[in-house]
């Protein structure tokens, strides 16, 4: 069994706290809720939404899970190392990055099959499956305190009884029209599905090559190559009977986590070198230097979120790399962390931040609450769903008062 012994130089890295990676994920959750609830509003601006899939043009809710993705893989390498430089074995790391992959995977198919949901097939409707759907991710990876004898075999109970309740709606659900039921698959597998995917490939990647930079560079090309591969056609060509794509969107989701990864290793270059004053700059100038490559890729790429296209990649890979130079100038060089302490919880609680949404409008619908129309219209339907993502990250930080918090 290989393990990794404990080194000083890698503890005094992680002693550098970069609180800046913990505000740029909890401005991106507050951004989806936010683009999540957008369907519910009308005339509202177009490049507010999603653009089609054909339609050539970045919408702004289009940049956002980019951007998780992006500081998906800038946090990959704090996790890790701190895990090696408590000398964790590869075994082991291994092992737990497998089964955080495989919850994001069990939830991201739960959650895809929802909207195809047959309510007089499955014996349930949506809102009560939602409902225990979630109480079933809870019941299982709650971050459940350490406890002993009567105490931890309750919490052992609790998550039995959780996978116990998700095999049974598993089992009962129907998908589909009534002349075509179909079971439950994991067609794309959902967006925590995909996280799913990324973070296993992603963080095993950097276990191997944390110590080769170069080769970190070269998983980045790798991925960002394989994307242009697939549109281009080439990889058709190579095998033509072969599927569309080798991997989840052709290593798409994997270029914005290793883009996250290669802005850590400049970040914990600056820190070693004395020069994070300079950071920001940097950061600002590759994100300029993405998106010069983004437009031009559109001369032979269009830009789709949908078809998860080059242009897609290289544009919101320069918007992520900009945004995270101002948050990291200001919260880090700046001192400002404490302005934005109102949505820490969704930096800190992610997942439960993004599943309180599945539960919060299933008890609406069951209680039978509507907004009037002129709520859900223009500037003020607008000034709903932001105050709507906010109400998500207070409740989620009263759940975590309470330690409900999800945990993988």
């Amino acid at each position: 069994m290989v393990s990794a012994q404990p080194q000083s130089t890698t503890v005094d890295l992680l002693l550098k706290r970069v609180f800046s990676i913990d505000v740029f994920r909890a401005l991106t959750m507050l951004t989806m809720i936010f683009v999540n609830d957008l369907g519910t509003l009308s005339s509202i601006p177009v490049w507010l939404e999603h653009a089609h899939a054909d339609q050539d043009f970045l919408g702004f809710a289009d940049t956002v899970f980019p951007c998780f993705l992006f500081i998906l893989g800038m946090a990959i390498p704090f996790s890790i190392r701190q895990r090696l430089s408590k000398g964790d074995s590869y075994a082991s790391i291994i092992q737990h990055i497998i089964i955080r992959s495989f919850a994001l995977l069990v939830m991201g198919v739960f959650t895809v099959n929802l909207p195809d949901l047959n309510a007089n097939a499955t014996g349930m409707s949506s809102d009560w499956f939602q409902i225990l759907m979630v109480t079933g991710f809870f019941l299982i990876w709650n971050q459940y305190p350490n406890g002993e004898g009567i105490q931890k075999i309750i919490f052992i109970g609790l998550q039995l009884l959780g996978v116990c309740l998700l095999i049974v709606l598993a089992v009962i659900f129907k998908g589909g029209p009534d002349n075509n039921l179909a079971r439950m698959v994991p067609q794309w597998w959902g967006i925590l599905g995909l996280i799913g995917w990324t973070y296993l490939t992603c963080a095993i990647l950097y276990l191997f090559l944390h110590k080769q930079p170069l080769l970190l560079i070269a998983s980045w090309l790798f991925f960002t190559l394989l994307s242009i591969a697939g549109h281009a056609g080439w990889l058709h060509t190579l095998w033509p009977d072969g599927p569309r794509t080798w991997i989840p969107d052709n290593g798409a989701f994997d270029s914005f986590a290793f883009t996250g990864i290669l802005a850590t290793l400049l970040l914990t270059r600056s820190q070693r070198t004395g020069k994070t004053q300079q950071l920001p700059i940097l950061y600002t100038g590759i994100g300029i230097l993405f998106l010069g490559a983004g437009f031009l890729a559109r001369n032979f790429f269009i830009i789709s979120k949908i078809h998860a296209t080059p242009t897609w990649i290289f544009l919101c890979c320069g918007i992520a790399f900009i945004v995270y130079a101002i948050t990291y100038w200001l919260v880090d060089l700046n001192g400002k962390a404490q302005w934005f302490d109102l949505i820490k919880p969704a930096g800190t609680s992610t997942l439960t931040s993004y599943l309180m949404p599945y539960l919060f409008y299933s008890f609406v619908s069951l209680a039978d609450i509507s907004l009037p129309e002129s709520l859900k219209t223009g500037v003020v339907g607008l000034l709903k769903s932001l105050l709507f993502a906010f109400l998500i990250i207070g409740i989620t930080a009263v759940l975590g008062k309470m330690r409900i918090k999800l945990k993988l």
